[in-house]
């Protein structure tokens, strides 16, 4: 073969290796693009699965789960250590201890206070419900069956029919539903710290931490076999007071 045959051909073989065209002779693999699924043509991903990578979240969340048991462990030690010692200068760690594992949190004069500093309720309380002072009532319309002295903690209402039941003042709301005593219960924690209590009702119309306001509708009542009076307490100071001594007689009806 002739030089000049083998220099055309090298040519030939040269512009086809700039143009991405195989030539025979070659060892490159011819590249084929892959196939797109019906997923990807609407841009979106196939799920690749990553072992490595479920198994490093696994460890992640064990960790998480051995360090709040390390912290609770540690927290409950502190606080049996705090209390097998006797030093006078713990005493005052020891009574903040006590009230914080006994006493209710004070929802209601926490929001108050947060009202008065940054001038705005907290989230949970609604804009619309920012109070004035309102008149106190009973919280359903009707004659006083047992009187406090009688019953030692509250009074018992018989309404003439279905009634509304209504908040005595702005709180929030800690309890919400079956008590073992007063069947379907609501219990509102007061800015004063004060608790009231309203028991026997057929429905209740709030939840648990909500914020209600003064004469807000709360439940109903409606009169049946198994009760035909609404139970009303108020709790101060771990103290029950005679509702009728504080609402006026006057608004009983």
């Amino acid at each position: 073969m002739s030089k000049g045959i083998k220099k055309v051909r090298q040519s030939i073989e040269q512009r086809k290796k700039a143009r991405g065209v195989p030539y025979s002779g070659s060892s490159k693999k011819q590249f084929t693009p892959p196939i797109l699924q019906e997923e990807e043509k609407h841009g979106y991903a196939p799920v690749i699965s990553d072992s490595g990578m479920t198994r490093e979240r696994q460890n992640r969340m064990v960790s998480g789960f051995m360090l709040k048991g390390i912290l609770s462990v540690l927290l409950f030690l502190g606080v049996a250590l705090l209390w097998q010692m006797d030093s006078p200068r713990l005493q005052s760690s020891k009574e903040w201890t006590s009230n914080v594992l006994t006493e209710e949190f004070p929802f209601a004069k926490v929001n108050v206070w947060y009202q008065d500093t940054f001038g705005s309720p907290l989230a949970f309380v609604p804009e619309e419900s920012k109070q004035q002072a309102e008149v106190a009532a009973m919280p359903v319309n009707g004659s006083v069956a047992e009187s406090f002295q009688t019953n030692g903690t509250g009074i018992r209402i018989a309404p003439e029919g279905q009634t509304e039941v209504t908040a005595l003042q702005e709180g929030i709301v800690i309890f919400a539903g079956n008590d073992r005593e007063t069947n379907k219960t609501i219990v509102v924690q007061h800015p004063d710290s004060s608790k009231t209590t309203y028991g026997y009702l057929s429905n209740i119309d709030v939840h648990l931490y909500q914020h209600v306001s003064g004469n807000q509708k709360i439940g109903q009542f409606t009169p049946n076999e198994e009760s035909d009076t609404v139970f009303f307490s108020i709790e101060k100071d771990n103290n029950y007071i005679d509702p009728v001594q504080v609402i006026k007689v006057d608004d009983v009806q």
